[in-house]
This record gives structure tokens, sequence and C-alpha cells, in this order.
């Protein structure tokens, strides 16, 4: 049975998401867990509440082991961006574009 859990609207870039989405793809949700805690990079932080929040979800259905749950699927769409300015010489500006994601993770049983 599969649980899902969304983060929308997160403040970070979609590709440096996706390096950490990577990384954890198909592990255990333990495993994925102590992973995301002990990677120096602010997207782990971020991922690892999202997965923390979908195995929350599975413990709400009686019929989940929770020991069994493993990442089925995680992946990073992007979300709206920011548009910024940054002025530059001679009176022109440049664009500054703050991406934001919208993480989801799937977990199934083994």
């Amino acid at each position: 049975m599969e649980t899902r859990a969304v983060g929308k609207y997160i403040r970070i870039s979609p590709q440096k998401a996706r390096l950490v989405a990577d990384v954890v793809r198909g592990m255990n949700v333990d495993q994925a867990i102590t992973t995301l805690k002990f990677m120096p990079k602010k997207a782990a932080v971020l991922v690892r509440q999202v997965v923390e929040s979908a195995v929350a979800n599975a413990t709400q259905n009686d019929q989940v082991d929770v020991d069994s749950l493993f990442i089925k699927n995680i992946y990073i769409d992007g979300g709206p961006s920011l548009k910024r300015i940054r002025p530059r010489a001679m009176g022109r500006a440049t664009p500054i574009i703050k991406r934001s994601s919208h993480i989801t993770v799937i977990l199934d049983e083994n």
C-alpha cells in the first residue's frame, strides 16, 4: 500500500534538491533518514522532513508495517520562481531568479 507526502513551495532550486533525492531513491526508510541526517546539504534537511511526513502518514494506516517501508519514488518538480533584479553598471540590470521546488515522496512496503 502506497503512502505519499508532498512538500510544496520549498525555497531551493530543483536542480540542487534532485542531487539529494537521487541518493535516497529506493532506500529503506530508516537508512534514508540516517543518510539524510548526516548529509551536509541544505536539501537533505528539506527532503528528510518530507520523508518523515510520509512515514507519519503511513502510521495512520493500521495495515502498514512501518519497518518494511522503502522509498518507492521521490521526485522534485519546479515550483514558481521569484523574479528579482540586480543593479549593474551604467544603469543596467540583470535578472535574478529565485527558484522553488515541490518535493514528492512515495513510500511502499517490501
